[in-house]
């Protein structure tokens, strides 16, 4: 027995130290990713900021080193600290110039609008801009284009084809495993049931993309025709020519790109700008580093990020890590109300819709906002159905001419899987109940003709609050709401010219009205709500961030509406959402 116990306790102790052993090595792992994590390059005269035009581009991101550990070769960039190095690189006298290394780059063409004005307004400190690229996509080249001098590797390519949508349909695929969606909407354009009902757009859905996507492309072709000199017409006619399979001498002869060169001979060319031998490359977050804190005022400009579904309450697991989730949002806004020394407030929104109920919890919040202080919106990449209905009470909107917005319309989506359970696994169900009602919504049986007609009655009420909403938002009758809205989708300068949208503009545009509308000139800008550390949820959430950020990746345009299918079961029933995931390419 003594020797058993002695056994034990070696046991047992052995776990201990290990365990401990392991701690401190995993202690001493995470302190050295957030040590490379956080390093940076000293700025010193004659820097150049790089910016690397790969990767997705979103409104704000939450560096997290266990992606680097895990194998994720490039994390998102935040737009909002792309465009604050821009600015401060424009006023530092230590930086001479960007150098944009092209590459694939993901993001809304208004967040690429947004970039790009940025780098345009960087000029006019009469420093240059470089671009460089191995390969460039079209949003890449979109945003290069502005350079003094686009440079391409001799066997590069260039991709300049204009935009298509091509949604996916899923109608005959569910068939085939016995679920049919039973769909009750309002607005002849709300077409985003169509890819579970349909098996190709409907004409009315196929008449607001093409509107939507001709009024995108025309504003990328003229931005860029002034660029680089090009005639928009020509630019149109190489968009009809495959030409990311050209030579790379023919993007010479088209004006496209100014030479050709390896990466050896851009490094040659920086040095030449900055005029020294020595080539410094920083990265945004080196300069942003360099900004000085300004001191306290009593006046605070609040920038609030709103990006992502909107949902009444948050979920787990997969689809959960870009959320607005309206209880927060609610409380955040409150909070933000009742600061003093908040003067106004902009709220960032970049989301496509989502839950009609919890969109209307935070209309309302805004509505209270509204009564202490003024709200500016500032719309990113999209802010749309219910987006929209959070933003169209605001005291007033700006949009980029390429932001996404209205789609004023509500749906109620429910799936009937009673062919699967019965027909194919052989389920069969039974009821026993003391009201007619009583067993609404079960899964075992499509809905009956009153169950319908309740759906309907519900999602037509949904549809006329929302009208009354944005009346009384945007000063119009419901009746006037009603003839732009049917869930259709505008650009942001068709929106301006319908009145949904008020100013064409970016966020630091919005920033100055606010402060205008507040009458202060003295004043900090702080965004809202604070982002947590990264390890704040590393054991909560098990890594999940890392594997949905891979499975977004994997499945592409696919990732959303599946998503979308699973969350279902215990989402809100009435959505106020974009038609379609937004497939452009």
């Amino acid at each position: 027995m003594k020797q058993f116990l002695k056994y034990v306790l070696a046991t047992v102790v052995g776990l201990l130290v290990t365990g401990a052993v392991l701690t401190v090595a995993g202690l001493a792992t995470l302190g050295s990713l957030v040590a490379v994590g956080s390093a940076t390059t000293e700025v010193t005269d004659g820097a150049v900021l790089r910016l690397r035009l790969t990767g997705e581009v979103t409104e704000r991101v939450t560096e997290n080193p266990l992606n680097t550990l895990m194998g994720a070769d490039a994390e998102a960039t935040g737009l909002d600290e792309l465009l604050a190095a821009i600015r401060i690189a424009a006023d530092d006298d230590r930086i001479a110039g960007i150098y944009l290394e092209g590459g694939v780059l993901l993001a809304s063409p208004a967040t690429l609008e947004e970039l790009r004005d940025a780098l345009v307004a960087f000029k006019r400190s009469g420093k240059f801009v470089v671009a460089y690229g191995d390969n460039y996509s079209q949003g890449a080249y979109y945003v290069a284009s502005v350079a003094d001098r686009v440079v391409l590797n001799p066997s590069g390519m260039l991709d300049w084809h204009g935009f298509a949508a091509t949604p996916v349909f899923y109608k005959d695929l569910l068939e085939k495993v016995g679920v049919r969606m039973q769909v009750y909407r309002v607005g002849t354009y709300k077409s985003y049931v169509e890819p579970y009902t349909l098996t190709a757009m409907s004409e009315a859905s196929r008449k607001q993309i093409d509107a939507y996507l001709r009024d995108i492309w025309s504003r990328i072709c003229h931005e860029v025709a002034a660029s680089r000199r090009v005639k928009v017409d020509s630019l149109n006619a190489y968009a009809d020519r495959y030409t990311l399979l050209a030579d790379a001498r023919d993007y010479v002869r088209q004006g496209l790109v100014d030479t050709l060169a390896y990466v050896d001979g851009v490094r040659a060319l920086l040095r030449q700008r900055v005029g020294t031998d020595k080539l410094t490359l920083v990265a945004p977050r080196d300069v942003v580093a360099l900004e000085p804190e300004r001191p306290d005022t009593e006046s605070e400009i609040a920038v609030y990020y709103a990006h992502g579904d909107i949902v009444g309450t948050r979920i787990e697991g997969l689809g959960s890590t870009e959320l607005i989730v309206a209880p927060d949002v609610v409380a955040d806004l409150d909070r933000l109300a009742s600061d003093d020394r908040v003067k106004a407030v902009v709220l960032r929104i970049n989301s496509g819709g989502g839950s009609a109920y919890a969109s209307e919890q935070m209309w309302r919040a805004v509505q209270l906002l509204k009564q202490r202080k003024p709200v500016v919106v500032s719309m990113g990449g999209t802010a749309a159905s219910g987006a929209y209905y959070l933003a169209c009470g605001a005291h007033c909107i700006y949009a980029e001419p390429t932001s996404l917005t209205g789609s004023i319309g509500i749906f109620g989506m429910i799936p009937d899987a009673s062919g699967l359970l019965t027909d194919k696994l052989g389920l069969h169900f039974d009821v026993v109940k003391t009201n007619e009602a009583s067993d609404f919504g079960t899964v075992g049986r499509p809905f009956n003709a009153a169950e319908g007609a309740a759906m309907q009655a519900y999602v037509d009420r949904g549809y006329a609050l929302f009208l009354r909403r944005v009346a009384a938002g945007r000063g119009m009758k419901p009746q006037q709401v009603d003839s732009i809205a049917q869930g259709r989708v505008w650009t942001g300068r068709q929106a301006k010219a319908i009145g949904l949208v008020d100013y064409l503009g970016s966020l630091s545009d919005a920033v100055t009205h606010a402060a205008l509308r507040a009458k202060t000139d003295d004043y900090t800008v702080k965004a809202y709500p604070a982002r947590r550390p990264w390890y704040a949820d590393m054991w909560a959430d098990r890594g999940e961030g890392y594997f949905e950020q891979e499975l977004r990746a994997a499945l592409g345009s696919y990732y959303r509406p599946l998503v979308f299918l699973k969350s279902l079961q215990g989402t809100d029933c009435l959505q106020a959402r974009l038609p379609y995931e937004l497939n452009l390419h």
